[in-house]
């Protein structure tokens, strides 16, 4: 046998007792069933307040734990000047749609290199709430 081929040897050797030490100490895995209890719990965000859906879909970190602006994003204050609650929704679910209106223009040279995430597989219900908090703010 030559080097090269006492190596791959030796390799090969090495790969298969690893594969057989991984299945011999390899744990079972079970699977349970997901309940609707255990995931409602975990999943649910109708007993969520706005303010904390704010902070879970993320909106505090460029926008600010205040909502006041940051380098990053926007202030979320007088909103209500801006956006209808319905134009909103629409805004959270598909930001993309907006960027051609002048507004969001000035917004692309204030805030260079940011983009405004896409909600629209987040639930209506929770947009709504939060949607309705900012435009009370």
């Amino acid at each position: 046998m030559t080097k090269p081929q006492i190596w791959v040897a030796s390799f090969l050797v090495l790969f298969i007792l690893l594969f057989i030490i991984g299945r011999i100490t390899k744990e079972e895995e079970t699977f349970k069933p997901i309940s609707n209890e255990n995931f409602s719990d975990q999943t649910s965000s109708e007993n969520l307040t706005a303010e904390e859906l704010i902070a879970n879909f993320g909106c505090t970190n460029c926008h600010g734990v205040d909502l006041n602006g940051t380098k990053q994003g926007p202030a979320l204050k007088d909103i209500s000047q801006k956006f209808g609650r319905r134009e909103l929704i629409a805004y959270l679910r598909n930001p993309n749609s907006f960027m051609g209106s002048e507004r969001f223009l000035k917004y692309r040279e204030q805030f260079p290199g940011v983009i405004m995430p896409n909600y629209g597989n987040k639930d209506v219900k929770d947009l709504g709430k939060i949607t309705d908090y900012l435009l009370e703010r």
